[in-house]
């Protein structure tokens, strides 16, 4: 009996917690990402990994650090399908958020963990945050989907604004059934590097918003 419960203890602690943390439910609060985008916080936390730095949990990165797309892994049932959102709610800035969300980012139908084989709708942008407006929360999203699903979002290339502001990751996780699984965030204010952005989405130089 005691063997049997040995092990049962082991089974447990590798599997009942495997990628959750305990710090993502007073991470997400602390920062008001509940109730600005989500109504509660995530189980697990996404790694989310650049060349240049790891998102943790509200940590600073540059702009200039995040401008290729990163790495990501989550706890998932490689049987199921999984939506990964990215997202601004601090458009033009948390003061004043008129455009809130900006979605940087949209990948659905990702067959368990494997982002690279998704479906993208907006092809990812990094942090382009106007000058004078503070720090903006970048939120990633891993939503689990109640199966493959046809979504009829028109795709957003990477040179284009498109469809991007005003978005609800609320919205589109109710209107597709989503459940939210896993998630993390950065947070970045503006550098040199942000007109380059700017121009790429066709948005000339960036001014400063009214906070």
């Amino acid at each position: 009996m005691i063997f049997n419960f040995v092990i049962l203890m082991s089974i447990t602690t590798v599997f009942g917690h495997a990628g959750h943390d305990d710090g993502i439910e007073k991470a997400f609060t602390k920062n008001d990402i509940v109730p600005d985008v989500v109504d509660h916080p995530p189980t697990h936390v996404a790694s989310v990994k650049y060349s240049k730095g790891d998102v943790n949990l509200g940590n600073e990165l540059a702009p200039v650090d995040v401008r290729k797309q990163p790495e990501i892994s989550y706890p998932a049932d490689e049987k199921k399908y999984y939506t990964l959102i990215m997202t601004d709610p601090d458009a033009p800035s948390r003061a004043n958020p008129t455009r809130r969300e900006f979605r940087h980012w949209l990948v659905v139908n990702i067959p368990g963990s494997d982002v690279s084989k998704g479906e993208v709708i907006s092809a990812y942008v990094g942090s382009g945050p106007p000058k004078d407006t503070g720090l903006h929360r970048y939120i990633f999203l891993v939503y689990e989907q109640p199966g493959k699903l046809s979504f009829d979002e028109k795709f957003t290339s990477d040179r284009e604004v498109g469809t991007r502001p005003l978005f609800s990751s609320r919205k589109f996780a109710e209107k597709y059934k989503l459940e939210l699984n896993a998630g993390n965030y950065y947070q970045a204010q503006y550098d040199d590097s942000v007109p380059d952005l700017h121009k790429q989405l066709g948005l000339g130089q960036p001014t400063p918003a009214k906070v």
